[in-house]
């Protein structure tokens, strides 16, 4: 990254150009020899990893300068319906931040559950609650990373981006992940895919974290089929309608900074990623020379 670039760019999962016999120390070092700054490792079935495989990632990750994040099984939510099926996420989730801490992440991707057609605003409250007790949890255990519920593809699914940024506000250590391919398709009639609505999503960021949001801000980003109920599933760029430039271009004007992490399909992660990479330095480029042509007159 140079000096005019405040996002590090990546992949979500090892990239498919990871050398035999792979593991994610191979796939921190290809991120570095892409020119990426950034992976989300993707522990989406399950968390079983040793702490001493954790101080390898961690090291490598170290040596090489790329930053992680911990993408959290599939398998919780804050609103789970029975005692055993919550003391199931929770434990899922936890494991996800104490092995990600070890292994030098700091920020844990999850998805935080379903409405289960409850209201909204229970659901909120039940998903505030449940936070504040995990978080506490870890700051008892000194772990120093920050929960970062997704916003999500399906109207059904409890996750707007309000939600999550109020969850963000109201739980100390938690943090918004913003899928911006799920929130184009949560409806289902394909809105949220131009200049005005992504600026109108960084001015919510903005008017409930401040300034700081815009600066702490971990984001994925991909293309994205949908139906009338939303997500279908992630598109490689050069099939998907998602107007990713005037994303980066509301990215560039509202100065935000944080990492970026690709979701494609393998194996369009790593191409669409340093798409991603090389639009938005040109975008980087193009206001820097426009300030400096203001700045001349």
């Amino acid at each position: 990254m140079n000096e005019n670039e405040h996002i590090r760019f990546g992949t979500v999962g090892s990239p498919s150009t990871t050398p035999p016999p792979g593991g994610t120390p191979l796939a921190i070092s290809n991120i570095r020899q892409l020119g990426l700054d950034h992976l989300e490792i993707a522990w989406v079935q399950s968390v079983r990893v040793s702490d001493e495989t954790c101080a390898v990632i961690k090291a490598a990750a170290e040596k090489q300068r790329v930053t992680l994040s911990i993408h959290a099984p599939y398998y919780i939510n804050l609103n789970s319906q029975t005692s055993e099926l919550m003391a199931k996420s929770d434990e899922r989730l936890l494991t996800a931040a104490r092995k990600g801490f070890l292994a030098g992440a700091k920020d844990i991707i999850f998805h935080p559950g379903s409405y289960h057609t409850q209201p909204p605003e229970q659901v909120y409250e039940r998903a505030k609650e449940k936070l504040l007790e995990l978080t506490g949890i870890l700051r008892e255990e000194k772990v120093d990373v920050l929960l970062r519920p997704e916003t999500m593809g399906k109207s059904a699914m409890f996750g707007t981006l309000e939600e999550v940024v109020q969850l963000s506000k109201d739980v100390p250590g938690v943090a918004p992940c913003i899928d911006w391919a799920h929130l184009h398709a949560r409806r289902g009639d394909g809105t949220f895919n131009s200049y005005d609505e992504f600026a109108a999503g960084l001015e919510t960021v903005k008017q409930v974290l401040g300034e700081d949001g815009l600066h702490t801000l971990h984001f994925h980003i991909s293309g994205i089929a949908y139906t009338a109920k939303g997500e279908k599933e992630h598109l490689p760029l050069n099939e998907a309608d998602i107007r990713y430039k005037e994303l980066l271009q509301a990215f560039v004007d509202y100065g935000v900074a944080g990492t970026a992490a690709i979701e494609a399909p393998e194996p369009f992660h790593v191409a669409d990623a340093l798409t991603f990479q090389a639009t938005y330095r040109r975008l980087i480029e193009g206001d820097k020379a426009r300030v400096g042509q203001e700045e001349a007159e």
